[in-house]
């Protein structure tokens, strides 16, 4: 990736160790973007890459519960977010689950790629199409759709 990316790192308690290991791993492609994260996560990897020599641009916001997930969801909706990361403790509920579907969604209406599980994670992050000239990811659209004209054009 040559182009510097703005790109959000949130876990949920439970997923924090899934995180922090996630980052490891990644870190020297990590190390090249600036890292926005909820306050605790973006604590705890700054941490790690700190025990291991390695030297990234960290923003840390407030906790989860108390106000960083609405905070990077602010960031969706100004475009100051590429990429989101979000692993997400589907497990258990969350005391602020509202805040957190409000940042699943802002990345949605706002098109900005977010992975909940390690998995998709790796898969956005190395995306060729992060460097690509020829892409450009062209906005959602919402439009009314007429199912009953649709079927008849089919026909």
């Amino acid at each position: 990736m040559k182009k510097q990316l703005t790109i959000a790192l949130v876990a949920h308690d439970k997923r924090k160790v899934d995180m922090v290991e996630w980052s490891i791993h990644n870190a020297a492609l990590l190390s090249k973007h600036h890292l926005v994260c909820t306050g605790t996560t973006g604590s705890l990897i700054r941490k790690a890459f700190e025990e291991k020599g390695i030297e990234a641009e960290i923003t840390c916001m407030h906790s989860g519960p108390m106000g960083g997930d609405a905070e990077i969801a602010a960031m969706v909706v100004r475009k100051e977010i590429d990429l989101a990361i979000f692993l997400i403790d589907d497990l258990n509920p969350q005391p602020h689950e509202a805040d957190i579907q409000m940042l699943l969604r802002q990345c949605r209406v706002h098109n900005i790629p977010i992975a909940c599980n390690r998995y998709s994670a790796d898969l956005m992050i190395t995306s060729t199409l992060w460097d690509s000239d020829d892409y450009v990811p062209t906005d959602p659209k919402y439009v009314a759709f007429n199912r009953d004209e649709f079927i008849k054009e089919a026909e």
